[in-house]
């Protein structure tokens, strides 16, 4: 399955988008653009698709998506009320070409750089949410500028959970990140083979235990957990644009056994790996 192109719509007078929509489900189908985009759902609820993600989303639902990842938003069976969102698409270059790289905006531009994984915010944040419907009825340009610049500053001092959850771990502070490059690295290079802890260490120039003591730490998972994710990660995209068999898939995501794939990939997920590929999939087509 491969999500479908959307064509994002742009007045030539407006450097962004605001759009509401209030459908008796969510029609749009799985789909990408190069636009970012910003969702908030004021009302429904059902199954949110990210990349290859699904989570439940539930009215208030703040999510910011980057450039062309896939998504759609799929309401509940049965929901008797509209479903009622505000879209807000827009591009890194939608000001001009290098506005975002000024020293004031890089609390800014280090949002867009993880929204390319997909960002759920969480906490009431109902300034923004607000400032989201605000910015949708206002008419006046200059001040609807302004209303989403202090929108994305808001965005920016929120607190999130990354959607494409593989990602999670990767994400470091400045002054670890070329150490956290070269694990990251070989993790990446070497996740479908066994992976030697000793030589994730050494990577690291530390001892196995002080390298285990130290990802922990930065990480709040153990580096194993780590790796896992990222397989079950890797595994997820394979059962949704694959037809392989589960059991292939297993192993070719550095599983050493089909059962323990199924084990973790439960664990983590909740679903079984084939229950996970047929829910997705039925619901998309649907």
């Amino acid at each position: 399955m491969k999500p479908t192109y959307e064509s994002v719509y742009s007045p030539d007078e407006s450097s962004f988008i605001v759009k509401k929509f209030i459908e008796k489900k969510f029609s749009a189908p799985y789909h990408f653009h190069p636009e970012m985009e910003l969702t908030f759902i004021l009302q429904g609820k059902g199954k949110r698709y990210t990349g290859a993600t699904m989570d439940d989303y539930f009215p208030g639902d703040l999510v910011l998506l980057g450039p062309n990842l896939p998504h759609c938003w799929k309401t509940q069976e049965g929901s008797k009320e509209n479903s009622i969102s505000y879209v807000i698409h827009f591009t890194e270059d939608s000001f001009g070409k290098d506005f975002f790289l000024c020293p004031e905006l890089a609390i800014v531009s280090n949002l867009f750089k993880s929204s390319q994984y997909g960002l759920q915010f969480t906490g009431e944040n109902q300034e923004i949410r607000n400032g989201i419907i605000s910015s949708f009825t206002e008419r006046e340009p200059f001040t609807k500028l302004i209303m989403f610049l202090k929108l994305l500053q808001q965005l920016s001092q929120s607190s999130f959970i990354y959607l494409d959850k593989q990602h999670a771990d990767i994400y470091f502070a400045d002054n670890e990140q070329e150490r956290i490059n070269a694990v990251t690295t070989y993790m990446v290079e070497n996740f479908q083979t066994n992976v030697s802890l000793t030589k994730v260490a050494s990577i690291a120039n530390m001892t196995t235990h002080s390298f285990c003591k130290y990802f922990k730490k930065m990480t709040r998972k153990t580096f194993l957990e780590a790796l896992n994710d990222y397989r079950i990660g890797f595994a997820t995209k394979q059962l949704i644009n694959t037809d392989k068999p589960v059991a292939d898939i297993a192993y070719e995501s550095g599983f050493k056994d089909a059962s323990n794939f199924h084990k973790t990939f439960k664990r983590k997920l909740n679903l079984s790996p084939l229950v996970y590929r047929n829910t997705f999939m039925k619901t998309i087509k649907e």
